[in-house]
């Protein structure tokens, strides 16, 4: 049984291998810049998210700090109607969109980030985060205003629905750019989705089961039991999505406050088991932020690394967020802009320390 998993691994990842490279090449070309130091490049896409949600913070003249309080009132419910059109609360939506990242990015992102990136790179993940916070607000806002409310009562909406209408709007020239982009935005979004959403969050979740229970040596230390450790997580998560986002938010609206307790108290207690490093660690977290030790290009280095993993953190700028966000029961787009514009606040920045 061993050999056969470990063949169906190899051959599964043999044949995705190739075309993960290609679009790899493609989606994160890098700019090299050998000047600084050797082998440190800078991604096109990281340059395009931070310049994207430094002009949304200026342009909107930061709404996601000015709006802070309402954000919250809109999420605990304060303005809920349930006439408006719609299928899920601002709560539920915003809960549905955070299942995906806390864990996924502020765990394992933040590890990563640190571990290419130095201390440093944690303090541009928090910049990354607050910028974010507009951007995630733009998304999601748009995905409102352009979503198709069909006659059932069933809502759809996203990058691809703005994309090709908000286009079409400016200039029925650009229609045809919009329904291009919209295609290739879904088709990028159904491999991420596939690997960065799934793969790599089952793979987290049977490495530390295998870890607590023996390693390798363990029950789950044999070859089949990734394979079938997928199986049941792959059988649990369709029996909720499969009811469509109603029963993905009656699912996440109460796991994640639960998941959000455990998190925390998680963290406190990490914190305050190691609190006489605390000091030191911000230390190092703000000096070497502006002036690192060699390694990766110092500065440039730290602060791409900390923004790309805060992408990988928080959402912000990839669109995905506005998918869940745009079934919130509103009339009023902005508000839907409102309310998740705090989630990138509480992922890369909760985690920091």
């Amino acid at each position: 049984m061993d050999v056969l998993a470990a063949t169906f691994d190899e051959r599964v990842d043999s044949f995705f291998a190739p075309v993960s490279e290609v679009i790899t090449a493609i989606v994160f070309f890098a700019v090299p810049l050998d000047f600084i130091d050797e082998g440190v490049e800078l991604p096109l896409i990281v340059v395009w998210l931070v310049v994207a949600g430094v002009f949304f913070t200026v342009y909107l003249r930061g709404f996601q700090f000015r709006a802070f309080k309402h954000a919250i009132q809109l999420t605990r419910g304060d303005y809920n109607n349930p006439a408006d059109a719609g299928e899920v609360t601002h709560f539920q939506a915003l809960a549905t969109a955070v299942s995906g990242t806390v864990g996924l990015g502020n765990i394992a992102g933040v590890a990563v980030a640190i571990s290419l990136g130095g201390p440093g790179a944690t303090f541009w993940m928090i910049i990354a985060g607050l910028v974010g916070m507009c951007t995630k607000g733009v998304e999601c806002t748009l995905g409102v205003k352009y979503r198709n409310v069909y006659a059932d009562g069933r809502v759809s909406g996203g990058p691809m629905y703005y994309l090709t209408k908000g286009l079409k709007e400016k200039s029925p020239r650009l229609g045809t750019l919009g329904k291009v982009l919209a295609v290739l935005f879904c088709i990028f979004t159904l491999g991420g989705a596939v690997g960065g959403g799934n793969m790599f969050q089952a793979n987290q979740a049977f490495s530390q089961a295998q870890s607590v229970t023996g390693g390798e040596d363990g029950p789950l230390g044999g070859g089949a039991a990734g394979a079938i450790f997928g199986l049941v997580l792959a059988l649990l998560v369709g029996a909720v999505i499969i009811g469509g986002i109603r029963s993905i938010a009656r699912v996440t609206d109460k796991l994640v406050p639960f998941m959000a307790v455990f998190y925390v108290i998680a963290c406190l207690t990490v914190l305050l088991a190691n609190a006489s490093a605390i000091p030191s660690a911000l230390w190092d977290i703000l000096s070497q932020a502006f002036t690192p030790e060699a390694g990766y290009g110092g500065i440039v280095g730290v602060l791409i690394q900390g923004f790309r993993r805060a992408a990988f953190s928080n959402e912000a700028g990839l669109g995905s967020a506005a998918i869940a966000h745009s079934a919130v029961k509103t009339q009023e787009p902005a508000t839907e802009g409102t309310s998740p514009s705090s989630s990138p606040s509480s992922t890369p920045s909760s985690s920091a320390p």
